[in-house]
Formats: C-alpha cells, structure tokens, sequence
C-alpha cells in the first residue's frame, strides 16, 4: 500500500510518488482526510485499474487545489493506494491494511468480486466503501449500511439496453430474431449472460446458445466456429478488456456476417479498442457507463485526460465522480466521522453532472438516479446513440454486411 497526497497520477505507472507540501499559512495544519483507493493495477484486468486510479487522484488534486472540504477548516484529501492485483484476498488485505493506518473511507474495486469482498470486510469498521465501478447487484443487495454505488448496477444496465436494442430492431423492421451470448465465467459476466437469456424473449430474439469463457483466454477460435454454425443475427458479449478485444477481433477475421454486436457492460468497449482497430470495432454497439456529451465539465476532463496521453474510458470520468461524492458527503458531514459520514452519503443528493444521470437518490445503497448510455462505435470513435435526450447520432442498425 501506497500513500500519496496532491500528486499527478502517471500514465501506466503502477507506483505514485508520495509528497505532502508544507503548510501555506502559520499554524496548526489541518488534518487530511485519508481515502483507500484500491484497483487491480497489475494483473490482467491492470489497465482498468490503472484508467480507475487515475480519475480518482486527478479528482482528489482537483479537489485539493480548490481548497479542499471547506466545512473541516480546508482538510485535505489524502490517496492511499491500494492494488488488489485482481485476487479477492488480496483486496481484503488492502482493506484491513489502510484500516490501520485510519482511512476515513474506501474506493473501489474495479471487478466485483473483489468489490463484494473488500466493502464486507470494510463493513467490519463501520467504513463507508463507494464502489466506482463493479457491475454486479449483489454489492447492493446484501444489507450493508456502509455501501455505495453511484453508478447503476447491472440489472438496470441490462433493462435498459434491452429496451434500446428492442427499439432499434423494431424499427428496422426486425432483421434480430436470434443471439449467442458469450460471457466471461465470473460473477460479472455469468450474472449479466443470466438477466439477458431471460429478457430477450421479451423483445422477440431467441437465445440460441449461451457460451461462458475462462478469464483468461488466449484464443476464441473455437467459440468463433461455434458461433458461425449456429448462425445467430446477433453477438452478445459480456466480458473483460482482452477478451472482448479478442473475441471481436477472432469474428472480424472469420467474417462472421451478422446484424449486429450489441454488448452490455462490454469491458473493451472504449476508445482503446475504437482507435486500435477501427476496421473491427465499426459499428459495434453497447449499452455501458458513459459519459454526458453534452456537459462542459465532462468535455474538459476530456481534453485533460487526453492531453496526458490517456484515453477517457469509463473508468476515469466514473472514479473521479465517485471522489466528488465522497467530498460532497463530507462538506455535509463537516467531519470525517463514520457515523455523520454514512448518514450524509445515505441522504446524498450530489450532481453527477459529468455523467448522464438523474438526480441522486440511494435506496439501499443504490443511486436510483444512475442510467447507462448505448454508443455505437462510428470511424474509430464512440458516440452515444441513446437516451435521445443525450445522443449525439442515430444508430446504424442492422451494421453492414461483410462482401
């Protein structure tokens, strides 16, 4: 474990320099406010946890160069870094660590089986855990008092897409009557293959074969072969970076001709994937976390985070939020007091006003006000084709076919 405090998060680096400045006035210093921030930065999912830590300590300098949380006198927000090396044991070593050395509060965890984890073992202190990215609704459907999702989970994610991809095919006349399902074998993805199976029926589309993968997996070959003999109008994929990459890549070289590769929560779904390989990404669609086109805020992190030499993928605009309702829950809290904290992030009303969302309102832990954007990647970029009060293009549906 890392700590780190007012520092630039360094593009790919696994490690941050910790420096604490000296005091800008005479007198007592104000106490900092310690975060635990933990994200699989080595691994095999290490670039989203890289992409999550660096949203969340740009957020943190931000908040520190603007003064800080203003009703504790300026206090200071403080990073301590943790890597759960995408292991669940790991994750909760990082908990019981930075408990130690007094963190007020927890971030994280990128997967979430290591975020199911981390927040019970956290739930022992009576620690507020808010989960920045994590698709799985058992995070929230546990009972914790300590828990905190702001984004939706991925029972929402799946009613919503669906509801997208029904209309879309609906007014193309229908060419999707069929769909394989290929997901990876966690809880993430066996969960959200789950809810899908049983809600595409609902919009007409029968579920000819669901196809679960280990993570990792090196080669789609074979799953590729299989999808071709069945035959399916749709591809509907659910799983980690390398492996959507792989997958997509694997049925673009076979040129497996279809109507369309609609994914849910698809973890390579970004602007990695749509700059790497424009050719195999074109037209592929997804229902994921995303961010508000239409908000300035979210356009100049944009700007920022490229000009660093990153991408702006989800989990940076989705961390940086999470630490902006952390700040807002102490403002109104005035202390970093367990008790007063957890009751300020219970009645929470931040505006998530870089993302696409309604007002916040936790039930349960769950931000009911949280919505994920359909994007369709267009020339090696991503836009949002729905909700229409935020879309920037209409979708094109069915995607052409291969000659």
């Amino acid at each position: 474990m890392t700590i780190v405090s007012r520092r630039t998060f360094l593009a790919g680096s696994t490690a941050l320099a910790s420096t604490i400045g000296a005091p800008a006035i005479v007198g007592a210093q104000t106490p900092s406010v310690k975060v635990g921030l933990i994200h699989p930065v080595t691994g095999f999912v290490a670039y989203n946890g890289q992409q999550n830590r660096l949203g969340a300590t740009m957020a943190i300098e931000d908040l520190n160069k603007a003064g800080g949380i203003k009703s504790m006198g300026g206090a200071k927000l403080e990073a301590l870094l943790g890597d759960s090396q995408s292991k669940v044991e790991v994750g909760v070593s990082e908990v019981e660590k930075m408990n130690e050395a007094g963190v007020a509060a927890y971030i994280g965890c990128f997967q979430s089986p290591v975020g199911i984890a981390a927040s019970q073992a956290a739930s022992k202190y009576n620690t507020p855990f808010l989960i920045d990215v994590g698709a799985s609704d058992l995070i929230v459907t546990r009972g914790l008092k300590n828990t905190f999702r702001l984004k939706p989970g991925f029972g929402v994610c799946v009613d919503q897409g669906i509801g997208a991809l029904g209309a879309m095919n609906s007014a193309a006349g229908g060419p999707a009557k069929t769909a394989v399902i290929v997901h990876e074998s966690g809880e993430f993805g066996t969960g959200t293959a789950k809810l899908l199976s049983g809600k595409l029926p609902t919009i007409g589309i029968e579920v000819k074969e669901v196809i679960p993968h280990d993570n990792p997996t090196r080669n789609f070959d074979n799953i590729a072969l299989r999808i071709r003999s069945l035959q399916p109008d749709l591809v509907m994929m659910s799983n980690y970076q390398n492996e959507y990459v792989l997958l997509a890549r694997t049925l673009y070289q076979q040129k497996v001709n279809l109507a369309g590769f609609y994914s849910l929560l698809g973890g390579g779904f970004n602007y990695k994937f749509a700059k790497e390989m424009p050719d195999v990404s074109q037209y592929m669609m997804d229902t994921n976390h995303w961010f508000n086109p239409k908000s300035a805020r979210a356009q100049a992190l944009k700007k920022r985070v490229e000009a660093g030499g990153n991408l702006f993928t989800y989990e940076v605009y989705l961390s940086y939020s999470v630490v902006e309702l952390l700040a807002d829950a102490l403002e109104h809290a005035g202390s970093a007091d367990k008790e007063k904290l957890l009751a300020a992030l219970t009645a929470s009303t931040y505006k998530a006003d870089m993302l696409p969302y309604a007002a916040t309102k936790f039930v349960n832990g769950q931000n009911e006000g949280g919505r994920p954007a359909t994007l369709q990647v267009i020339k090696g970029d991503i836009k949002v084709v729905g909700p229409e009060d935020v879309a920037e293009l209409k979708p094109v549906f069915p995607k052409p076919k291969f000659k």
